[in-house]
């Protein structure tokens, strides 16, 4: 039978030092399923690659590791896209440990709504953004002006809009979060919408590609 002074001892609050912890053996484990989810995924890299060029056709590359660096960066988008849900799973149980016990339900389902938004968003990139911004920007080529774009140029476009656009679509469900619990208001999100449309001009400048299309 456990003596008074443990049963305090073992319901005391954590201290700093033991939620970074415990965060790195969250992290740790979604590095993990990372490394394994991309070993596995760069065995279909070549039958992704070809999808991804159809747009384009053939693309070039100016230096021999151009071509391997550019399907290691495709293993680890599907490496992470595939570890997303238990990568999200950890970071919301861990977010859900400091919070009341009926703001921690609200994990429950944003863990899995974060997941699907985030999927959605690199869909609508790839699906739709992409190829119109592709078609667009296709339209100022000329007799004097020859495409030729490199598969890293390529590659590295893809993903930084993929990824871009994920993250873009999670924003409406942090806004729900923190409204739910307490931390933004709808009166506050109005007050700050200047500053926020700011900020996000700033953020897709800095994320996205450097062109006219994709900034907007």
């Amino acid at each position: 039978m456990k003596t008074t002074t443990q049963i305090k001892k073992s319901h005391s609050p954590k201290t700093f030092l033991d939620h970074l912890d415990e965060l790195r053996g969250k992290l740790l484990i979604s590095f993990i399923a990372f490394i394994c989810f991309s070993f596995i995924f760069s065995f279909f890299t070549d039958p992704f690659l070809k999808h991804m060029t159809k747009p384009v056709g053939q693309l070039i590359y100016t230096s021999p590791a151009d071509a391997f660096f550019a399907q290691f960066a495709i293993a680890l988008l599907g490496g992470f896209v595939l570890t997303l849900p238990i990568l999200l799973f950890q970071v919301w149980s861990f977010v859900a440990e400091g919070l009341k016990e009926h703001e921690s339900r609200y994990v429950l389902a944003y863990a899995p709504a974060s997941a699907v938004l985030f999927l959605l968003g690199g869909s609508f990139a790839y699906f739709i953004t992409i190829p119109f911004a592709l078609e667009f920007l296709d339209r100022f080529s000329s007799d004097y002006v020859v495409r030729m774009i490199t598969i890293n140029n390529y590659v590295s476009f893809i993903v930084t809009l993929v990824l871009a656009f994920g993250v873009v679509f999670e924003l409406p469900l942090v806004l729900m979060f923190l409204t739910k619990i307490g931390i933004a208001t709808p009166a506050f999100l109005t007050q700050k919408r200047r500053h926020a449309f700011i900020i996000i001009l700033i953020v897709s400048a800095i994320i996205t590609p450097p062109d006219v299309v994709t900034q907007i």
